[in-house]
């Protein structure tokens, strides 16, 4: 979601999801079936009733869970935060492999879906009509939660990438605001040359920002085939990313502030971290963790490598019912509402993330707004079209929990070493064919 930036700091904890996983290619859901049914039968269930359990960490979830309970007063949710994104996962994980204790509803994030969605652990949602819901979504977010042709899942938020830069340092320094990559490397010499405490962005090695630069850059390194997957980290997208990148880390243009560090957020607020290559749901993270430095940022398109717009997803996510639910009508009836209905995107909206929703995307008081901690920069005029600009045919590892744990030991060595990222690519794709064979799939065979 927005606060998938909590994703950035936790990764580690992945490692416990997949020890319980045992070999997930051969994971059953255990528990209900997971019904099957019509739209009829969402309607049908609200009219009737019930109590479903929902599992969230977003802050929207209380207020939306009221507003829903106020609609619908004969069905009850019980909101449960069973911790955020990984920990939550190992618990999901955990009552999927018992073959109990799931909630109804779920949040997971994109690239955790397909991990869920393999182990055919969530409904099918195509079965209750919504895959008529696809105009509502933008094409990124709705092919995330499409999987090996199951809907499995609705989306609620999207991070279309963009550049947020310090134009008060950008002016000071006489950098224009680059468009290609190549300007973008050439930035990041100037300012470091006229100014040694100050780098063109923050990077010590994140598995998100890594994989959504690849997706940005015409790589597809995963792709899955039921349990066949194939895994190349050295193909043209992941090559034509290496080859600015390695520019950057090896000549020491990247600052080695960790992110979402105290540190990482005085340096976004004296201008010594000069731009972030982001999610659009970064606007209120910079409103609300670094407020010194309101009136000096501004949003761009991402560079791109040769002019042609092209764009990338980073965070995001969506919720979905599990089979184990045992109403899994009513079930889908609430994430229907949760991820559709006005109401409850207006309250996910006013919590600060950035929409999914077409109708969103396109509202004129939605792109119109001028937030002054942006100069009055009608900055969702650029978010949004950097969500037209997302390129399709992305996909995740079935195991990408595991994948993101291990970055740090394998690409991110290249990063403290200053070495080819190349070769730590081919590190993490080694360690990555290894476990998933370990794990009963068929990796690159």
């Amino acid at each position: 979601m927005a606060r998938t930036r909590t994703v950035r700091r936790t990764l580690i904890a992945a490692t416990a999801v997949i020890a319980t996983i045992g070999a997930l290619a051969g994971c059953s859901a255990g528990g209900a079936s997971g019904g099957s049914g019509s739209a009829s039968d969402l309607d049908a269930a609200l009219k009737k009733g019930g109590e479903i359990t929902y599992w969230s960490w977003t802050p929207s979830a209380e207020a939306q869970v009221a507003a829903f309970e106020k609609t619908y007063p004969n069905v009850k949710v019980k909101l449960v935060n069973a911790g955020t994104n990984t920990e939550e996962y190992t618990k999901l994980q955990n009552a999927i492999k018992a073959g109990s204790g799931a909630p109804d509803v779920v949040q997971i994030e994109y690239y955790a879906m397909p991990q869920f969605a393999l182990s055919d652990s969530l409904v099918d949602l195509s079965a209750y009509g919504m895959a008529d819901l696809k105009s509502k979504y933008s094409a990124s977010t709705w092919g995330s939660v499409n999987i090996g042709g199951k809907l499995v899942g609705l989306p609620q938020d999207s991070g279309p990438m963009a550049l947020f830069y310090n134009k008060k340092v950008f002016d000071a320094y006489g950098i224009a605001v680059p468009k290609t990559w190549d300007e973008y490397v050439a930035a990041a010499k100037k300012l470091h040359a006229a100014d040694p405490t100050k780098y063109i962005t923050a990077d010590t090695g994140d598995s998100g920002f890594a994989t959504s630069m690849i997706w940005q850059a015409g790589g597809k390194p995963f792709t899955t085939d039921g349990t066949k997957v194939t895994i190349d980290l050295a193909d043209e997208g992941t090559k034509k990313w290496t080859s600015v990148w390695n520019q950057l880390s090896q000549e020491g243009l990247l600052s080695t502030t960790p992110g979402w560090s105290d540190e990482w957020y005085k340096g976004l607020g004296d201008g010594s971290i000069a731009s972030l290559v982001i999610g659009a749901w970064m606007p209120g993270v910079l409103e609300s963790s670094v407020a010194n430095a309101s009136g000096d940022w501004r949003v761009a398109p991402t560079p791109t490598y040769d002019g042609t717009a092209a764009n990338s997803e980073n965070g995001g996510g969506g919720q979905a019912v599990t089979k184990q639910s045992k109403n899994p009508a009513l079930a889908a009836a609430f994430l229907r509402w949760l991820n559709s209905d006005k109401a409850s995107i207006d309250v996910f909206l006013k919590s600060g993330g950035f929409p999914s929703t077409t109708a969103d995307l396109e509202d004129p008081a939605f792109l119109a707004s001028a937030p002054e901690y942006f100069g009055g920069q009608k900055i969702n005029e650029v978010l949004t079209q950097g969500s037209k600009d997302v390129r399709s045919g992305w996909s995740y590892l079935p195991f990408q929990v595991y994948a993101n744990s291990i970055f740090g030991d394998t690409v991110g060595q290249a990063y403290q070493n200053k070495s080819d990222l190349n070769a730590g690519l081919k590190a993490w794709q080694d360690a990555l064919v290894k476990y998933g064979n370990a794990q009963g799939f068929a990796v690159n065979k």
